[in-house]
């Protein structure tokens, strides 16, 4: 059953429009981070034993996953610095849609980082006390390396999401 829309006095009401949301958008909360990075633990750590039972090989990770890995995070951070400093510092406005834009760009890279990183970190783990395998050592040391760089994706998009507060910084308060 829809409800229609009653005009008030307000002034989007004389327009026949009705008034827009005010809703606001929290923090990304510790619990969802947690559970995707565990969530990606396990899909990690079960990565390579699956991957050896369906097709012989465990994959590589090569110095190009870590590289870029590590370039999102950097571009993360820079876009949160701006941002804070824009509008901390210097008391600029931005956009409201911009705003926005760089609120979900910094929600979902922090989630995706999250379990990014829970992959990696769980393949790492998956080869400790592997000694046999060709590459066990490589494996594990672009793993690790490709977790640590998800971190920072992860820190940088915490970063960029507290860098939008607005109206007194308090965790309800986001662009």
């Amino acid at each position: 059953m829809s409800r229609e829309f009653e005009p008030d006095d307000d002034e989007d009401a004389a327009d026949g429009l009705p008034p827009e949301p005010s809703g606001h958008i929290g923090t990304t909360g510790a619990g969802s981070l947690v559970g995707f990075a565990l969530t990606g633990l396990v899909l990690g750590w079960l990565l390579r034993p699956v991957s050896i039972e369906l097709g012989g090989v465990a994959p590589r990770v090569s110095w190009l996953q870590v590289l870029a890995l590590f370039f999102v995070a950097l571009i993360l951070g820079s876009v949160a610095w701006s941002t804070y400093s824009s509008l901390h510092k210097r008391h600029q406005r931005i956009e409201p849609h911009r705003a926005v834009n760089r609120l979900v760009l910094a929600k979902s890279c922090a989630l995706a980082g999250a379990m990014v990183a829970g992959v990696y970190f769980g393949y790492a783990l998956s080869w400790v006390g592997v000694t046999a395998a060709e590459l066990a050592n490589e494996r594990m040391t672009h793993s690790l390396l490709a977790g640590l760089a998800s971190v920072l994706i992860v820190a940088g998009s915490l970063f960029l999401e507290r860098a939008c507060r607005v109206n007194g910084g308090g965790d309800r308060d986001l662009a």
